[in-house]
């Protein structure tokens, strides 16, 4: 497969939630529950498929319309010290259409008592023959998913 350079795409949101509480959310299996609850427009379903939130688990997002295509992606960094949570994509969204690599890493920040940072960054590579179609991750679902989570913590701090 020849090696490929990494494509970088981060964002980071600051929130009004103290860094421990933003890190409980995004551990395990927290954003699970928050997607399946808020973000009905974009996620018709969010399934583990092995695993319980910690590395080694396989979830799969399956987008709205019903069926009309999935996410689903492998837990393999979960790192408390360092409030960073990473995933790499096993099929689905990027990989579907050109990448090889599809990684996405959240970290949680503290920047002060009461706030903190999440940053968010897919990591990903794209195969040679797709590299003139220039396939790149969906961001966007990533920034409705950081926005709601920004929401969710804000209202209950």
């Amino acid at each position: 497969m020849g090696s490929q350079e990494l494509k970088h795409i981060t964002k980071e949101l600051e929130v009004n939630a103290p860094a421990s509480e933003a890190w409980e959310l995004y551990r395990k299996l927290g954003l699970l529950k928050l997607i399946d609850l808020k973000l009905t427009n974009i996620f018709q379903s969010t399934e583990v498929l092995k695993g319980d939130g910690g590395v080694g688990t396989v979830v799969k997002l399956t987008f709205v319309p019903a069926g009309n295509s999935s996410y689903t992606e492998k837990f393999t960094v979960m790192d408390d010290q360092r409030r960073v949570k990473e995933t790499k994509g096993l099929e689905g969204d990027c990989l579907a259409i050109g990448c090889s690599v599809q990684i996405l890493e959240f970290e949680i920040i503290e920047k002060s008592q009461n706030s903190s940072i999440i940053k968010s960054t897919i990591s990903y590579a794209v195969k040679e023959e797709f590299q003139a179609k220039d396939p790149k991750p969906s961001i966007q679902i990533v920034e409705a998913i950081v926005q709601s989570s920004k929401k969710f913590l804000e209202r209950n701090n």
